[in-house]
């Protein structure tokens, strides 16, 4: 419901946008709201949502224990040729360092 709240609000809800945030990270389970909301808001805009998608990524890593949403989230975030930037990508970001590791736990 919070998810479709904010896509519903958007633009008029960004002073409680931390408070919705964290109500979505309590309540998914699986991850599957957290990686929704974290692409949505990075299609809408990334630099003005960073701080939101940042929390949401945290929380994707910890709660999509079957990494059912964290290729599409590595995909969204890092684009479609992540893969072959991840050498690059783990050294400047702890975030994808951390999905990518979590992916392929054998490493680069």
């Amino acid at each position: 419901m919070t998810y479709e709240y904010i896509a519903n609000h958007m633009g008029q809800v960004d002073d409680i946008m931390s408070e919705l945030i964290e109500n979505i990270i309590d309540v998914d389970r699986s991850g599957q709201f957290v990686v929704s909301t974290a692409r949505y808001l990075h299609a809408i805009d990334r630099e003005k949502y960073a701080q939101n998608i940042d929390m949401l990524i945290k929380a994707a890593i910890t709660k999509d224990r079957e990494r059912a949403y964290l290729p599409d989230l590595a995909a969204t975030i890092w684009g479609n040729d992540y893969q072959g930037r991840a050498q690059e990508l783990s050294a400047t970001d702890d975030n994808f360092r951390r999905i990518y590791k979590r992916l392929y736990p054998n490493g680069i």
